[in-house]
């Protein structure tokens, strides 16, 4: 079950792959948002094709705006990471008991005040 044709696949090459692999194991492909039947030829494969390409331009576009928008932060001086949970020390600690496998991860978190 696919939601939005979108969610399935971002570039139209992969979603036509993917789509075609599952025509050749018999399994049809129908989007629950988007009406399309892709076992016809014009009320299904074309729209696929032009909503995929659609989904493709979207996805290029959220690109394009989202290094423009963290372009426009470094130049204002911030910086798109979010602080670290952990300081260093507490971090290489947390790796050692993770490395030695005698804790969980709950218990690693729960002695360094970890939420």
């Amino acid at each position: 079950m696919v939601w939005k044709l979108d969610r399935f696949g971002r570039l139209l090459k992969e979603l036509m792959e993917l789509v075609g692999g599952l025509r050749e194991r018999g399994i049809e492909f129908v989007p629950l948002r988007e009406s399309i039947d892709t076992t016809t030829s014009f009320g299904g494969k074309l729209v696929f094709q032009v909503f995929g390409a659609v989904a493709e331009f979207e996805r290029d576009l959220i690109r394009e705006r989202t290094m423009a928008g963290l372009g426009a932060a470094k130049a204002r001086g911030r910086h798109g990471s979010r602080p670290r949970a952990l300081e260093e020390g507490k971090a290489k600690l947390a790796r050692k008991f993770k490395d030695k496998g005698e804790h969980f991860v709950e218990e690693i978190c729960s002695m360094l005040g970890v939420r």
